[in-house]
This record gives C-alpha cells, sequence and structure tokens, in this order.
C-alpha cells in the first residue's frame, strides 16, 4: 500500500504544475475550456447543432475530425474529454504504435467488464498510423470497446483503412476566419490568468488585422506569431506591437502545403482549371502558391507540358514549345529565378486558344487498341525489302502520294476500322 505523501510534497507538485502550466505555449493555455471559449466552426458545433448535442448529452459517436491545422481538431477532442463521463485516453500517432494500442485496448476491457465505464480514444494525426495499427484498432471500435475520435490534416479516404471509416463519422472542420482568429488574439491579449492582460500592450490593433489575415485560418500560428512578438518586445510590464515585428514573428514559414499530400493536388488542379478556363490571373496565383511553399519548378513545368498539348493541342501549336522552353531554362538555372520564367509560360497557356481534340482523339485511339482485334497493317502499308515479300503481297496497290496532284484516296487503317474519325474538330 502507497504511503500517503507529506503536505509539503503535494505543495511542490502543485507548484510544479503551476510553473510548466505557465511555461507551456500560448495555444496551449488559452484552450478553451468550454463552450463559450469555443471560437468558430459554428456549422459543426453551433448552438443546437446535432454534434453538439450529442456531446452535451455524453453519447458521443466514433468521429474523425478532418481539418486543417489549427482549426480547432484537438481543442475539440479536448472538450469532449472535459464533458463526458467516459474514461478519456489521448494518444499521438506520432508517438505511440502497436504496444501503447494494445495497452489501452486491455484497460478498455477490463473497464468496460469491472465498471461499466466506456472509453473514449483520441487518435491525433490518426493518418500516420500505418493499415496494421489501424486494423489493430477496427475490432474494438467496432465492437464498442473503444469510442474512437481521430483528428487528422489528410483526407480521410486515402489515410484511414475503408474499414475503419465506414465505423465513423467524419466532421470537416474549415480554416477559421480572420474574424476567427481576431477574436482569439484579442482574447489573449485580455486573459490576465493565460494570456498577457498583466501587460500594457499598445499599438497591436494593426498587427492583430494584419496577423488574423496571414494567419491562413490557422489559431496555432497566430497565437505562436503573437506570443513570440509579446516576447520580443516586452520591456517590464510595456509592450510595443508593431506590424513589422509581426512580419518577422510569422516569417510565413506556415504555408499548408505538403508535396505528399492532397493540397499539392488540390493546388495544381486549380492551376490547371483556372488554365482552362483562360484566367491568367488566377493561374498565376495558384502558381505562385506552389513555388513559394517549396513545390519543385520541375514538377510545375511538366504539368504545364501536358496541358499544352492536352489543353491547347492544334488550336496553338506554339504552346507546347513555349512550355518545354519554359522547363529547359526552370531546369538550367532553377529557384527562385525561374519564377518568372514559369509565369511567362503559364500566362502564356491561360491566354492561348483551347482545343482538347487532340486529347480527345488519343483517348478513343487507346479504347479501339484495347477493346477491338489488333489486326495485322494492311498488305499495301508494308514495305516489301525482299523478293518474297513482293511475291506474297507487301507494298502491291500502295498509291505513292507525291505521284498524284491532290488528295489520294487510299485505306490507312486496319480493314474493321475503315473509315473511322479520330481527330475531330475543335469547337
Amino acid at each position: 500500500m502507497p504511503r500517503p505523501k507529506p503536505p509539503q510534497a503535494d505543495l511542490f507538485d502543485a507548484e510544479l504544475a503551476e510553473r510548466l502550466r505557465a511555461e507551456a505555449p500560448l495555444a496551449d493555455r488559452l484552450r478553451p475550456v468550454s463552450w463559450q471559449d469555443f471560437v468558430g466552426q459554428e456549422e459543426v458545433v453551433g448552438q443546437g447543432k446535432p454534434l453538439r448535442r450529442l456531446i452535451e448529452q455524453d453519447q458521443v459517436p466514433s468521429l474523425i475530425f478532418w481539418g486543417p491545422p489549427g482549426s480547432g481538431k484537438t481543442t475539440l477532442a479536448r472538450l469532449i474529454a472535459m464533458l463526458t463521463k467516459s474514461h478519456f485516453v489521448p494518444l499521438s500517432a506520432v508517438a505511440s504504435g502497436l504496444v501503447e494500442l494494445r495497452a489501452v485496448v486491455q484497460e478498455a476491457l477490463s473497464r468496460r467488464k469491472l465498471h461499466a465505464t466506456r472509453t473514449i480514444l483520441f487518435v491525433d494525426e490518426i493518418h500516420r498510423w500505418n493499415k496494421a495499427q489501424q486494423d489493430t484498432l477496427l475490432p474494438y471500435v467496432e465492437n464498442g470497446t473503444l469510442t474512437l475520435i481521430g483528428a487528422t490534416t489528410e483526407n480521410p479516404s486515402f489515410e484511414v483503412i475503408s474499414a475503419l471509416l465506414s465505423r465513423c463519422r467524419v466532421i470537416v472542420l474549415k480554416a477559421l476566419s480572420p474574424q476567427d482568429i481576431e477574436t482569439i488574439l484579442r482574447r489573449a491579449l485580455k486573459d490576465e490568468e493565460r494570456g498577457f492582460g498583466k501587460l500594457k500592450v499598445s499599438g497591436a490593433e494593426k498587427a492583430i488585422e494584419h496577423l488574423a489575415t496571414v494567419a491562413s485560418g490557422d489559431a496555432r500560428v497566430a497565437l505562436n506569431t503573437l506570443e513570440l512578438a509579446v516576447k520580443a518586445s516586452t520591456k517590464g510590464d510595456q509592450v510595443t506591437i508593431t506590424d513589422e515585428l509581426v512580419k518577422y514573428s510569422l516569417q510565413r514559414t506556415h504555408l499548408l502545403y505538403d508535396k505528399g499530400g492532397e493540397e499539392h493536388y488540390n493546388l495544381i488542379s486549380a492551376l490547371h482549371k483556372s488554365l482552362r478556363g483562360s484566367n491568367a490571373d488566377a493561374a498565376l496565383y495558384w502558381l505562385g502558391r506552389m513555388l513559394e511553399a517549396g513545390e519543385d519548378p520541375l514538377y510545375v513545368a511538366r504539368r504545364l507540358i501536358r496541358f499544352a498539348s492536352e489543353d491547347i493541342g492544334l488550336a496553338d501549336p506554339q504552346a507546347l514549345l513555349q512550355a518545354t522552353a519554359a522547363f529547359q531554362a526552370a531546369h538550367q538555372i532553377g529557384m527562385p529565378e525561374c519564377n518568372v520564367i514559369l509565369a511567362q509560360c503559364v500566362a502564356y497557356l491561360a491566354r492561348a486558344p483551347k482545343s482538347n481534340a487532340l486529347y480527345e482523339a488519343y483517348q478513343a485511339v487507346q479504347e479501339d487498341v484495347q477493346q477491338t482485334i489488333n489486326e495485322g497493317v494492311p498488305l499495301h502499308l508494308r514495305n516489301a525489302p525482299t523478293k518474297l515479300m513482293k511475291e506474297v503481297g507487301y507494298g502491291k496497290g500502295y498509291k505513292y502520294n507525291p505521284d498524284y496532284e491532290g488528295r489520294v484516296e487510299q485505306n490507312y487503317l486496319p480493314e474493321s476500322l475503315k473509315g473511322k474519325k479520330y481527330l475531330k474538330p475543335s469547337h
């Protein structure tokens, strides 16, 4: 039986906990502890919304929170932990594996058997768990031993196994609006216990408006930037925050982009569709979003080459030359110098006339090659370099075009495809 701790030990533990809380990042200290503190996501957990009612009634189903960084996924999970009577177990998929998961499962089974208590398992960054780890979790979610709450920035359709996904409700969280970020930042400056309310802050109005915009909906980025700016400018209890200080503290290293993730494909899709729609301004913007976030310029250049034939083709044959030249130039000089070269190419392709006639023609060719009999080349189209080939009919009846005036009528396709038209006039 453990011995009771002396009073001074309790005092020491309390002081240590208080010091650790005070040293925690501002974004962590300021996490909401009630619905009144929770900002944003009104469409999901606003007053009277079904999910909020389920949480308040302690009937939380298995959920996957999917949204960009700083949109409130972990915060919402922690609110559930405070409001539920179930046993709440948080795990990070980055730091935890099968050993930790199996331990949680065994404890949940015992808890359910001995105390009839549910266990809610929160897995942050659930997309980091591989198929084997997710498979291990599946039967216990299915039989109710665990209620799963997963959080991910990646599309769960690709990152969560289908069997587990089918047993969860996916809740899509949006990036916070600039107004939401402003509300959070102002609260941080006013909160005396968890924020900077005890300091005399000046000059923050313009800086907050700027930060709320450039944080791109990420509350964590906004709060971390504010904290750095405050610490860098504090003299005694006086703080002067300038727009320049905020820009320096932000450094724009938070740009949402993952070369191997969904945002990569979202942005290249936006660029492609803007080019197809002949909107040069939008195409230049999406190009900038990719390049400034660190995308490989040669990847972009390769896609532009493909676009030049797929969506422009014979409507402007010069487009392919422009795209190929842009790729070569980008390869030779690299970033950042090649950014304007790719911009020139993007502007040209956006303004060029469009035709997908070649693309559709080749698709039709692919279909015929794959689904019709592959007949031999008609004899009159075959070369006859030997006497035997001539004797069996190779080249017989071929009309040599330069010997005729005008168009020569002869079949160039297999007999079963005679007269087939692949290349159609573009609209």
